[in-house]
């Protein structure tokens, strides 16, 4: 399973152009559609292509691939038209380019760092000092809390506010 952030706004513009499987239905031989921005389907070497848009804006998708025949020219030429198919598809579902996506998704994985790094630190400062009052722990527990559930949600922007919101409160 993959995810990929997507431009503001694309949701809403892909929904009012028929939603992500009319989108997928242009690069794809065989799409279903499971409501107004989710499908499955497959072409050539993806055996099985499924994609959402998540509440949280994201493009969710997961893909089956299959190794082309690599002695066969034609199948070759095939499995370069599906990657650049595929390719194509998150372009235009994403509002991204590859070189884009990837900076997206370094950020994504840098905010799930900082939240548990946060929460690593303040686990061992509250381990380490005697004159923090009862209120400032149970606050700082709560946040530990709320930071592990966005992170379990996969929610890292909400993790990672929260992160600097506990490091501001035991720095004070």
């Amino acid at each position: 399973m993959e995810r990929f952030e997507v431009k503001r706004g694309l949701i809403k513009q892909v929904t009012a152009e028929g939603g992500l499987a009319a989108l997928a239905n242009r690069h794809f031989e065989v799409v279903e559609a499971n409501g107004d921005n989710s499908f499955t389907g497959s072409h050539d070497i993806m055996t099985s292509i499924s994609g959402h848009y998540s509440d949280k804006g994201a493009l969710i998708v997961n893909v089956t691939n299959v190794p082309p025949n690599f002695d066969d020219a034609d199948a070759m030429a095939r499995a370069q038209d599906t990657r650049r198919r595929w390719t194509t598809f998150l372009d235009q579902s994403t509002g991204y380019n590859s070189k884009k996506r990837g900076d997206k998704a370094k950020e994504w994985a840098k905010k799930a760092s900082k939240a548990k790094s946060a929460v690593s630190a303040a686990r061992h400062f509250m381990g380490m000092t005697h004159n923090l009052s009862d209120e400032v722990r149970v606050q700082a527990e709560d946040l530990i809390a709320e930071i592990e559930a966005a992170l379990e949600d996969k929610d890292n922007t909400r993790a990672a506010g929260r992160g600097e919101k506990l490091n501001k409160l035991l720095d004070a």
